[in-house]
């Protein structure tokens, strides 16, 4: 009998749609021409590639110029945060969070060793940046701040339009704009973004995290931003990316975003329901555990619990022998053996972090993935608990108070 697959890490990747697989095909086969060359290939190719930026932007709220492809997400925050550095000629100061992804954690940690200086906000339980919080970290040497939309282990949403509004006011008293990216890459396909009511300058998205191909993100940069390449080639791009455009993933990345951007309220409705009922069923049926992160102010797809007495990894693989692919963490962190930076960050018991598992979902899901979810975890987490020293001291304390 083949067994059961349920598939839940769906923060990390999801499945390509096979509409964005048929819309692609024809780019490898037909119109497989370079869209720099001036030939009829060539022509046809471009104007998949224009077709395909306008599409983007119009579901951005942006205009076509302010569109430049990449090679994913962590390369477009990248060219964000270096590009809009590179343009100035001097060295400042950065704000950003203690839950960024790795792509930009790691940047803003990289830069701090070479003579920038970075401002590392806090968040709250919920896992949400203060506003004031970001207000008092503003400097006057300040050149960028680079917030995430919505984190991607917990999915706690930040207030960027509101954070966006004061550096807006703060700008008007100052001589050097302080420029704002936030990585998307966790709600772009999943909220309807307007790149005109978050007041952002730069936005960051990846396709393959709402259905669409690996190997291709995209950059919005608002017209008028002062911004440098940080890698070096051709005119591609408008000399902010050089390198021959990915056209057939490029036409994916359109075509998936516009079929999640068509079923959005569907979609966000669907998995909040599902989302729910499996936080409830394991509150209702495994006891000692704990939901990080507020459902109240987070995307409708993640959720992430803490089992506490057992270790995550060993939950994780346990669930995998039983078909279930389930998460950690960031997927571009994994291999660390150290406790979540999202959860210490949001001061989570370093034990109860350890027993942390995101489960995270796509429009492919159904009830029946979460029944089957929920017929084999408490025993797993029973069998678990069963191996550890202090949960079996616990139960025999608990016992013999009784």
């Amino acid at each position: 009998m083949k067994q059961r697959r349920v598939y839940l890490d769906n923060s990390a990747t999801t499945v390509v749609d096979p509409e964005v697989v048929m819309e692609m095909q024809s780019y490898f086969f037909d119109v497989y021409g370079n869209a720099s060359s001036f030939h009829y290939f060539g022509r046809q190719a471009k104007m998949a590639l224009n077709d395909a930026r306008r599409k983007i932007a119009d579901m951005l709220n942006a205009e076509s110029e302010e569109i430049f492809f990449n090679g994913c997400g962590t390369e477009s925050d990248n060219i964000a945060i270096f590009g809009i550095l590179n343009a100035y000629d001097k060295k400042g100061h950065i704000i950003t969070t203690k839950i960024e992804h790795p792509a930009v954690l790691y940047t803003c940690k990289y830069l701090e060793k070479n003579g920038y200086e970075v401002t590392y906000l806090g968040v709250n339980k919920d896992g949400v940046v203060l506003v004031e919080d970001f207000k008092k970290a503003v400097k006057d040497n300040t050149l960028l701040v680079t917030i995430m939309h919505a984190n991607n282990e917990v999915g706690s949403i930040q207030p960027i339009e509101n954070i966006a509004l004061e550096l807006k006011r703060i700008n008007e008293e100052r001589k050097d704009k302080i420029y704002f990216h936030t990585d998307a890459v966790q709600t772009a396909g999943k909220i309807r973004l307007n790149v005109k009511k978050l007041g952002i300058d730069l936005l960051s998205m990846s396709a393959h995290k709402f259905n669409g191909p690996k190997g291709v993100g995209a950059l919005y940069v608002k017209k008028g931003v002062n911004i440098s390449p940080i890698t070096f080639g051709g005119h591609h791009e408008n000399g902010l990316r050089p390198g021959t455009e990915n056209i057939p993933y490029i036409v994916g990345f359109a075509k998936a975003l516009e079929i999640s951007h068509n079923r959005i309220e569907e979609y966000d409705k669907r998995i909040f329901s599902l989302r729910e009922k499996l936080k409830k069923c394991i509150l209702d049926i495994i006891p000692e555990v704990v939901i990080n992160g507020s459902g109240n102010k987070a995307v409708s797809n993640i959720l992430n619990v803490s089992f506490n007495y057992i270790e995550g990894e060993s939950l994780l693989l346990m669930l995998d022998m039983k078909g279930i692919a389930v998460s950690t963490g960031s997927a571009c962190a994994s291999g660390s053996a150290e406790p979540s930076h999202v959860l210490s960050a949001m001061s989570v018991d370093p034990i109860s972090a350890q027993g942390a598992i995101r489960f995270s979902f796509d429009c492919h899901n159904t009830e029946e993935d979460v029944d089957y979810v929920l017929e084999v975890l408490p025993e797993i987490v029973s069998s678990l608990r069963s191996m550890s020293p202090v949960w079996s001291q616990k139960t025999f304390e608990s016992k013999n108070k009784n």
